[in-house]
Formats: structure tokens, C-alpha cells, sequence
């Protein structure tokens, strides 16, 4: 009975001289029947928090949190744009690698997009790609009638307006159309996966960036050469296109789902034949024959 009176006085001690000096620090030795206890100001292990980074399933919910709690500024004002250019030059060629080496059972979207569509990287490979195709489709055209002594060279300025008015309006109007018609056909039939318009414009931007230099060695004036080329470019690009834009409409009517599909491969392929038939494999118009004037033959010009 006195040893435990003891006890309790040096407990009683201790608990005194912690509180009349604070600053010191006080040992407590557990015995062998007492179980640890946990402070609670110690910070937590870090085991399970790296388990979810390195399996990416908190990563993802947090970002998906922290881009609803965004605040969206009006449309009128430059903040609301400056958002959709707010990408770091990593992100950029991550997403341009994806476009490149398309994964099958891989979603391009929620890969690489979803948690921060931009429309930089689709605005500069659209411009990038209108100039490669009007300069390299002068200098095929000029190769080609290189050395012949009656071709004089005039350079096409208005192929690099007739290619941008191409590439845009694909680049813009085909997302548009196809972001109206999944969001019809959500309404009838309830898909678990759905884009947003800038999305699918992201996904149709960055898959024309195989294009480019594919443009450029489209100069080659072998058409053995350029129809290989545009098939390999089609076939990287439209199996982005299939297997992002798959998901969405998989759960519809299967006709309309291969439909839909086959659709958004058509009007790709007709993009990439259409720009080197065009530019590229069109018939080049003869110059015009060069006539010689007498020197004694005068020429009258109508004022």
C-alpha cells in the first residue's frame, strides 16, 4: 500500500513540475502491460498516401475536385479565355505523345485532357500545319517543274488562306457537330461516358499534329511515297479519333454507334486526301505560252 502511495505522490510530482516549468520535457516509461498511445499532433505514416499516389486513385479525385471549385469568370472578359491557354509546354508534348502512340483500351481523354483541356496546343498545331501545307505544297509544285526552261516559278499565296480555312473549319465544325449529336443522344440514351465541347476540340487538335511532317515529306514527288505516308498518318490519327470517341456511344444502338464511328473516320480521311490531292497531286495548270513581239511591232494599251 505504500509503494503504490509513492507512485501516485511521483505521478503527482511529475504532473506538478511539467506544469510549473513548461518548457521541459518529461520521459514517461510505459510497463509491460500498458499499450502506446499515439499523440495527437504527430503527423500520420506516410505508407497509404503513397500506395494512392503511386496507383494515381487519389490523384485523380483530387483534381476533379479542384477543377469544380474553380470560379468561371464571364465569357466576355479575358480571364474566362485565359484559362483554356493555361497549359505548361510539358503537358503539351505529353499530349502530343499521346496523339502519336495511341493505346488501345486507353482513354486519350481521360489520359491526358480531362484534367485540363487547352486550346493552345490545338490552335498552334492547326497554324502550324496550315503554313506546312501551303509552303510544301509550293515546293512540290516547283520541284516538280524544276528545269524546265519555259516554267516560271510564281509562288500560290492563296493556298495558305484556302489551307487555313480548311483545317479550322474541320477543327471546329466537326467538334461541334459531334458534341451536339452525343449530347442528343444522351438525352434518349444515358452513355457512362460523355466529353464537353472543348474536349473533343482538344482530342481533333492534337490529333492533326501527325500531319506536319507528314506535310513535309509530302515535298517527295513520288505518289507511291505520299499515298503510304497519308495512310500511316490516317491510320495514327483515326485510331485516336475510334478509340476516344468509342466509349461515348457504345452504349447506344449498335448501328448508330458504328455509325457514328465510321463517320468521324470519314470526314478524317477525306481531310487528309482531300489536302494532298489538292495541294499536292492536283494537276498543275501549263504557264502560259510566251510570245515574242517583233522589234518593229508595237503594242497599244487600253487606258
Amino acid at each position: 500500500m505504500a509503494a503504490v502511495d509513492d507512485l501516485q505522490f511521483e505521478e503527482f510530482g511529475d504532473a506538478a513540475t511539467s506544469a510549473a516549468n513548461p518548457g521541459t520535457t518529461t520521459i514517461h516509461i510505459e510497463g509491460p502491460g500498458e499499450s502506446p498511445t499515439h499523440q495527437p499532433g504527430l503527423p500520420r505514416g506516410s505508407g497509404g498516401e503513397e500506395d494512392d499516389e503511386l496507383l494515381g486513385n487519389d490523384d485523380s479525385d483530387k483534381t476533379e475536385l479542384l477543377a469544380g471549385q474553380k470560379k468561371s469568370s464571364p465569357f466576355w472578359t479575358f480571364e474566362y479565355y485565359q484559362t483554356f491557354f493555361d497549359v505548361d509546354t510539358y503537358q503539351v508534348f505529353d499530349r502530343i505523345k499521346g496523339s502519336l502512340l495511341p493505346i488501345p483500351g486507353k482513354n486519350f481523354v481521360r489520359l491526358y485532357i480531362r484534367s485540363n483541356p487547352d486550346l493552345y496546343g490545338p490552335f498552334w498545331i492547326c497554324a502550324t500545319l496550315v503554313f506546312a501545307i501551303a509552303i510544301s505544297g509550293n515546293l512540290s509544285n516547283f520541284l516538280i517543274h524544276l528545269g524546265e526552261k519555259t516554267y516560271h516559278y510564281v509562288p500560290e499565296f492563296r493556298k495558305v488562306s484556302i489551307a487555313a480555312t480548311i483545317i479550322y473549319a474541320y477543327a471546329w465544325l466537326v467538334p461541334l457537330a459531334l458534341w451536339g449529336f452525343l449530347m442528343w443522344r444522351n438525352s434518349k440514351v444515358m452513355n457512362i461516358v460523355s466529353y464537353s465541347f472543348l474536349e473533343i476540340v482538344c482530342v481533333y487538335g492534337y490529333s492533326l499534329f501527325i500531319y506536319i511532317p507528314t506535310a513535309v515529306l509530302w515535298i517527295i514527288p513520288q505518289k507511291a511515297v505520299r499515298w503510304i505516308l497519308v495512310m500511316i498518318a490516317l491510320g495514327i490519327s483515326g485510331s485516336v479519333l475510334a478509340m476516344t470517341f468509342w466509349p461515348a456511344v457504345r452504349e447506344d444502338n449498335r448501328r448508330i454507334a458504328l455509325a457514328t464511328i465510321g463517320t468521324i473516320v470519314l470526314l478524317h480521311t477525306l481531310l487528309s486526301v482531300g489536302c494532298l490531292a489538292y495541294f499536292f497531286d492536283a494537276p498543275e495548270m501549263d504557264h502560259l505560252p510566251t510570245t515574242t513581239v517583233a522589234p518593229n511591232q508595237t503594242v497599244a494599251t487600253a487606258k
